[in-house]
């Protein structure tokens, strides 16, 4: 086993690969470097034209820079299989080991693109170079974009894949598996496999922890909590907060309450996610100004809300559609230091959708890009439904843009919306270009938005550009086809028994 030069092994954390790595002030000098190699990935199409690009660009290709880059391709919705060549090619390196976070996040990208036999091919690649490298992180990951498009079946059977892979397989690992399903399936299916496979691990207070959390009725929350103490596995305050959450979802605030008074009584403090729970209960019964009261009484308690709590109060008024005492609680975030995030302005764009208010959207999404706070693919889906109704081009064109210069949202979503309203109004010209960009993000349009073009193209003689975009679909190959790939997942690797 060589000696590690670069990686620092990191610590199990069940947050997605985008919060494992702290947020690193990086000098303008590294900024400048992840720009260039990032701009190297988006704009070379074979491996050969990445290896040139990357020796001649002089970059110093750090673990540090790594990590960066993959998380900018995966934020950017970035070409998956020339990210995995840079992969493969950066960890040749004689005494290179890719971070934890790298492997995630590259693992992260092939799963959302459905390369799952690329994933167990990196798995066992990854596992041959460093017996360690497979942590029960990895398993999430690699499970959670699996029970995306299969069964609750298949994804099991893959979880069982990961016993010859993962150096501990033990409960952290059966963790992993009950997570992803509560996650991607339903508490229900999370469930029954900790009751068909609990007597193989030892279930510990995590375990129960995700097992309670997010149960839409009391009772079934009320077993697994009388089955937590009967084990003997004391509950801490992630515990009680699922039981508050249930509770306040199934509108039975008297009972949260008192759960908040059995925590004092065990000396533990409700945390913000408890008072956070209680102010969306209280949303819930339609008393808005009550869960406001929440925000001051919690700060008696020492404790002070966070960006999260204050969504959940003006989510409130929003519902009351009483948008007045909404702005006033965002600028009363503000004034406590506390930034707007895109949750924040999804409450807003949301019920300016439904109330059809293009020029509140208009101005709610300028103040957004003047604060530097990028939208979520739910907003921008608002919006561009919004000016493909009012049909402005300027704006949705505007919105498409700055999608492709930051790099937010989903361009597939967006995009047939646009191309919609594009082909609508007869913009040939602009649908032309906003197709070869989303392209050149290797992101795929629909076949859908294709057709209609293409239609248009004939229309108007424009056979070259047609040709041109005909190749360039062509780059991506056959349509997917979801029933037929579940299969393929469990390729390349034996299936191994208990």
């Amino acid at each position: 086993m060589l000696v590690r030069r670069f990686s620092v092994k990191s610590p199990v954390n069940w947050a997605l690969p985008s919060t494992v790595v702290p947020h690193r002030l990086l000098s303008s000098n590294q900024n400048d470097d992840v720009q260039k190699v990032f701009g190297i990935l988006s704009s070379t199409s074979t491996a050969e034209q990445l290896k040139e690009s990357l020796k001649s660009s002089g970059v110093f290709l750090s673990n540090d820079l790594i990590d960066q880059v993959l998380k900018r391709v995966r934020f950017s919705h970035g070409n998956p299989s020339q990210t995995l060549e840079f992969f493969r090619y950066t960890g040749r390196r004689k005494g290179f080991y890719h971070t934890a976070f790298s492997l995630d996040t590259m693992l992260y990208i092939l799963g959302r693109s459905r390369m799952f036999s690329h994933i167990w091919d990196l798995l066992i690649e990854s596992r041959r170079k460093d017996q360690t490298a497979i942590t029960a992180r990895t398993v999430m990951v690699v499970l959670g974009r699996i029970a995306k498009v299969c069964s609750v079946r298949q994804t099991v059977e893959s979880f069982r894949k990961f016993r010859k892979l993962v150096h501990e397989f033990d409960t952290d690992c059966f963790n992993a598996l009950l997570r992803t399903l509560c996650q991607e399936k339903s508490m229900t299916d999370g469930r029954n496999v900790y009751h068909s496979l609990k007597h193989r691990f030892r279930p510990n207070l995590q375990t129960f922890n995700i097992l309670l959390s997010g149960w839409k009725t009391p009772e079934d929350a009320e077993g697994f909590f009388k089955e937590m103490k009967e084990m003997g596995v004391t509950p801490d305050v992630v515990t009680y907060n699922s039981l508050v959450d249930v509770y306040c979802k199934g509108r039975e605030i008297e009972k949260a309450y008192k759960v908040l008074d059995e925590m004092r009584d065990r000396d533990l403090s409700p945390d913000v996610i408890t008072y956070t729970c209680i102010i969306g209960g209280l949303g819930l019964i339609g008393q808005p100004d009550k869960a406001r009261g929440v925000l001051k009484e919690m700060k008696e308690y020492g404790c002070y809300p966070d960006v999260a709590a204050y969504n959940a109060a003006i989510r409130n008024f929003c519902i009351a559609k009483r948008l007045g005492d909404s702005y006033a609680l965002m600028e009363e975030m503000v004034s406590k230091g506390l930034s707007p995030n895109a949750t924040t302005y999804n409450l807003f764009f949301r019920v300016f959708y439904w109330s059809n208010d293009l020029q509140s959207s208009w101005s709610m999404y300028k103040r957004m890009m003047v604060e530097g706070c990028l939208l979520n693919t739910q907003s921008c889906m608002f919006l561009i439904r919004l000016f493909r109704k009012h049909e402005k081009v300027e704006m949705a064109l505007q919105l498409w843009g700055d999608m492709v210069e930051k790099g937010f949202g989903s361009y597939t979503l967006v995009s047939d919306v646009l191309f919609d309203l594009l082909c609508d109004m007869g913009k040939l010209e602009e649908a032309e270009k906003c197709f070869f960009e989303m392209v050149e993000k290797g992101q795929k349009p629909s076949n859908v938005s294709f057709r209609r073009i293409k239609v248009l193209m004939e229309l108007a003689n424009r056979h070259e550009a047609l040709e041109s975009l005909t190749q360039k679909m062509a780059m991506f190959g056959r349509p997917l086809q979801l029933h037929r790939s579940c299969p393929r997942i469990l390729q390349n690797i034996t299936v191994w028994k208990w």
